[in-house]
C-alpha cells in the first residue's frame, strides 16, 4: 500500500467535510472546495480523521490511495490556512500594481500587460516590485504565479524578469573578445 495513503488526515476545527458517491467537499474559513472522487480509493471519516483505502489490490488503486490523500490534504490546508506565491520583479521600471481582481504588470514592454484573477484568489502587491498571490485552491495558486512569471521570465545574461521569492538563477558569462 502506498506509504502517503496509509497517513490519516487531521481534520482541523471549524473544517466541515461532506463525502458522497462521486464528489468530496470541504468548507472552512477561506471558502468551499470540491474534488471529484475516484472509484479506487474509498474515504472513511471518523473521529474527525479522514482515511484512504483501495478499493481492490491493484497497483492503480494502490497509487491512486495516494494521489487523493495528498490532493484532500492540501484542500484541507488551503480551507483553513490557505496558500501564497510571492514573486519579485527585477529590472529597471518594471512595476506591478494590484487594482481589484486585476494585476497591471510593467515590464518593459511598449504596453502594459493586464492580468485577470479567478474568484476565489487574492492578489496584493505589498511594494511595486512584489506580488503576492493566495488562494485557498493550491494547484490554482501555482498556475496563476507560473502564468504571471512566463510573461517574463528571468533571463540568464543580467537576470531581468520576474521571479519566485527565493529562486536562484544562474548568470551566463558574457562572451570575451
Amino acid at each position: 500500500m502506498s506509504r502517503v495513503g496509509k497517513m490519516p488526515i487531521a481534520v482541523p476545527p471549524g473544517v466541515d467535510v461532506a463525502i458522497s458517491a462521486d464528489n468530496i467537499t470541504i468548507k472552512g474559513s477561506n471558502g468551499t472546495l470540491v474534488r471529484a472522487m475516484n472509484p479506487l480509493v474509498k474515504v472513511k471519516n471518523e473521529a474527525g480523521t479522514l482515511s484512504f483505502v483501495p478499493a481492490n489490490e491493484s497497483a492503480a488503486a494502490d497509487a491512486m490511495s495516494g494521489t487523493m490523500r495528498a490532493l484532500v490534504a492540501n484542500m484541507v490546508g488551503g480551507v483553513s490556512k490557505g496558500f501564497e506565491k510571492k514573486l519579485s520583479l527585477v529590472g529597471v521600471g518594471f512595476r506591478a500594481q494590484a487594482a481589484g481582481q486585476k494585476l497591471n504588470l510593467q515590464i518593459g514592454f511598449s504596453h502594459p500587460v493586464v492580468k485577470d484573477m479567478p474568484a476565489g484568489i487574492k492578489v496584493a502587491t505589498p511594494t511595486q516590485t512584489e506580488i503576492v498571490i493566495s488562494g485557498p485552491d493550491r494547484q490554482v495558486v501555482g498556475q496563476l504565479a507560473a502564468e504571471v512569471r512566463a510573461f517574463r521570465p528571468p533571463e540568464p545574461y543580467k537576470g531581468k524578469g520576474i521571479r519566485y521569492v527565493g529562486e536562484r538563477v544562474s548568470l551566463k558569462e558574457t562572451k570575451k573578445k
